[in-house]
């Protein structure tokens, strides 16, 4: 089968296009920037890449063979000509979750992760699990895992990780992409309001996830921490499945959860797992910060679900690589450290902070951050973002042209020394200006920033020599 993909180099459709790929389809794709790394990934897949979304490439004599099937990304909507033509000539088309469970999840025990943050991490945390336990799982991974060469495979058994998010599936579905899934183990990490562009509120955001809570069966697994308020009003809302909360404990207080991580060190780097107050394996590895405790303790939970001991995880989790763009060390140049991390909402900005300011004591931090996704260009979390830089010794807020908020009050009222720049060579210039020997800075945008974090290193690198 010939398959066409619009919106093919997003995180998704360029991992389901792997997929598509591996089970023998013919794939081509479009979209409207096609662009490394995914372009790079593709490629080398043996995929062919349109630019743009001109429906003459979909015709003879670009396109030798017209498509059997369109699968439409969620970007893709009504007037877009390459939609338009889909529509127009009766080309049988799906969404790309919908192609996932019909053609890559049946059969399959699916293993969905789930929540405002830490989907990617914590995927790529439980299908390396699985793979260091010899159990070859299928996956696909909105992101870059450098445990794995790609970002989805088809696997070898039954087991299928897969990363479950909720933002909607088509123009044509407003479903969250996760109620496609049939997943037996769910992990529901945390729930905050979020994608401020498709759901009015944080009402509408929990209804999708109860339509997630009704989808697992009841011989699957429910796992979610103890003390997340929107989490529990989803569950009070309906549940048919059996549940395991779990709960990270950074001191002497106590909770009534099932699983528990006792931390050893206070910035996350090592930490004891507790089942029912036993001790039950010991993790010491390269992450740190609470939220990839947490992180690791329910995929920890979810590989026990299908057979994997604790103390087997604790084991796969110290050879952990991590994720590129979750605080990546992209250089260190003269003692001073630059990281690349994809935190977009004021909460994932907090936690990684304060991760790092547990790691490094009172060395100076550096934070350079830009609201790039829908809802925080539309300001709903405004109020929020100086809470988010507490544990920074600087901050630099870059206000890119289509932010539709100004952000010097963000400034005027910040609790640490902060700057507003609009200009990437001004930012580059401010972040070194104000840099030392022992500084670390944490460029936070969950896009390409102009490609501000290579002009930085290359700059230090100048400056250096």
């Amino acid at each position: 089968m010939h398959i066409h993909i619009l919106g093919i180099c997003g995180t998704f459709m360029g991992s389901l296009a792997q997929l598509a790929k591996q089970l023998g389809h013919r794939v081509t794709g479009s979209d409207a920037n096609v662009y490394p790394p995914m372009s790079t990934q593709l490629e080398q897949a043996g995929i062919e890449l349109i630019q743009g979304y001109d429906p003459i490439h979909l015709q003879p004599p670009h396109m030798p063979t017209p498509p059997d099937l369109v699968v439409v990304g969620n970007a893709m909507s009504r007037g877009n000509p390459s939609v338009e033509y889909v529509l127009n000539q009766g080309i049988p088309y799906t969404s790309g979750p919908q192609w996932l469970r019909d053609h890559v999840l049946q059969g399959k025990w699916v293993l969905a992760v789930a929540g405002t943050h830490g989907k990617t991490t914590t995927s790529s945390m439980l299908a390396w699990i699985l793979e260091y336990a010899g159990m070859e799982p299928g996956y696909l991974i909105g992101g870059v895992t450098k445990n794995f060469p790609t970002s989805a495979r088809i696997g070898n058994t039954p087991f299928f990780v897969v990363e479950a998010d909720e933002y909607d599936s088509a123009f044509f579905d407003k479903r969250s992409k996760f109620v496609h899934y049939n997943a037996r183990t769910v992990i529901l990490n945390n729930l905050e309001f979020d994608h401020a562009d498709i759901f009015p509120d944080l009402a509408a955001i929990q209804k999708q996830f109860h339509h997630l809570v009704r989808t697992v069966p009841n011989n699957g697994l429910l796992i979610s921490p103890t003390n997340d308020k929107a989490l529990a009003e989803v569950i009070l809302q309906g549940c048919w499945t059996p549940q395991q909360q779990f709960a990270v404990i950074t001191d002497e207080e106590s909770t009534a959860a099932e699983w528990q991580a006792k931390l050893l060190a206070p910035d996350g780097s090592a930490f004891v797992v507790i089942h029912n107050g036993e001790e039950v394996a010991k993790v010491q590895w390269a992450q740190t910060g609470i939220h990839n405790v947490n992180n690791g303790l329910a995929a920890i939970i979810a590989a026990r679900h299908v057979g994997v001991t604790p103390e087997h995880s604790a084991k796969a989790l110290e050879q952990f690589a991590g994720v590129k763009r979750r605080m990546e060390v992209l250089a260190d140049i003269h003692s001073i450290k630059v990281y690349d991390d994809f935190a977009h909402h004021p909460t994932a900005i907090k936690t990684t902070l304060a991760g790092l300011r547990a790691k490094v004591g009172d060395q100076k931090i550096i934070a350079i951050i830009e609201p790039r996704s829908n809802t925080m260009r539309m300001g709903v979390h405004k109020s929020e973002l100086n809470k988010s830089v507490t544990d920074a010794d600087d901050v630099l807020w870059y206000q890119p042209p289509n932010v539709d908020w100004a952000m010097d009050e963000i400034v005027n009222k910040s609790p640490v020394p902060a700057k507003l720049v609009r200009n990437l060579d001004e930012l580059i210039h401010c972040a070194i200006s104000i840099s030392e020997p022992n500084t670390h800075i944490v460029i936070m945008s969950n896009g390409g920033f102009g490609g501000v974090h290579q002009k930085l290193v290359d700059h230090l690198t100048k400056h250096a020599l």
